[in-house]
């Protein structure tokens, strides 16, 4: 990517009165996590014969809940082992400098933003930090849920016996009514918006940079494989790692 293509993308950002920004699972590769959608994904996978999607539909986790802890020990309760890398990095650095004026919104169940330390973070899919009691509603921390899934126990709610499921959005659950509102309008008439690391397929997410342009702000996209927004774009970078390491040095430059 031209020099001049970063010098341009660094002068709206320094610039951006409202800027927001959208991160997908192409950021955690950069961890070492497996993404979902590419060849090597977790998608292209199967785990006892059964595809990862069916289960992870909140049904068949309601049904056979064994089934999905026994893929999850090793696909999901392993998070701790990987750490936040350079675009984690970069996005806290932003929001310390109050660059991140509406905050992060993030795709990943990973909990990697806040584990960087970025405390405005909107998890639209959940995350595996928590977990849930489907029957009271109890809230458990990652690693109590570990325990007890690494020695093969389902989890069950101390305090009512409900089955606990970890506080992501399974496949036939709706997104949190109230943060997909809070999404809209901080994706309504931006400055700037940076999508980092999605593929921008997965709805309702994949449409709220589009609502970012169509209400006239500026478009950043990283990512590795082109997306259905790339023709509206101001700036695509293709090297997220790239991108991390050169945004990193001009904000250790800038005088913000």
């Amino acid at each position: 990517m031209r020099e001049s293509d970063y010098t341009s993308f660094f002068d709206a950002l320094d610039k951006s009165k409202k800027t927001v920004v959208l991160t997908g699972a192409g950021i955690s590769t950069l961890s070492g996590i497996k993404d979902f959608r590419s060849s090597n994904g977790l998608y292209s996978q199967e785990f006892g014969h059964m595809r990862v999607e069916d289960i992870l539909d909140i049904d068949f986790f309601l049904k056979h809940p064994s089934v999905f802890y026994s893929w999850a020990k090793d696909a999901w309760y392993n998070m701790h082992d990987y750490k936040p890398n350079v675009v984690h990095r970069v996005l806290r650095i932003m929001e310390e400098k109050g660059l991140l004026s509406e905050g992060i919104f993030t795709q990943n169940i990973d909990g990697l933003h806040t584990r960087e330390g970025s405390k405005n973070v909107f998890e639209l899919h959940g995350t595996i930090e928590r977990s849930i009691c489907t029957k009271c509603g109890e809230s458990f921390s990652f690693q109590w849920t570990k325990e007890l899934v690494d020695r093969d126990v389902i989890p069950m709610c101390p305090h009512c016996g409900g089955l606990v499921k970890p506080d992501i959005v399974f496949y036939g659950e709706g997104l949190d009514s109230s943060l997909l509102y809070k999404a809209d309008k901080s994706f309504l008439s931006p400055d700037l918006c940076i999508v980092l690391g999605s593929s921008l397929v997965v709805q309702p997410a994949a449409s709220l940079p589009y609502r970012a342009f169509r209400s006239g702000g500026k478009i950043c996209i990283v990512n590795r494989d082109e997306t259905y927004l790339d023709e509206y774009a101001h700036w695509h970078f293709d090297d997220l790692d790239e991108w991390g390491r050169k945004t990193e040095e001009h904000l250790q430059k800038a005088s913000i």
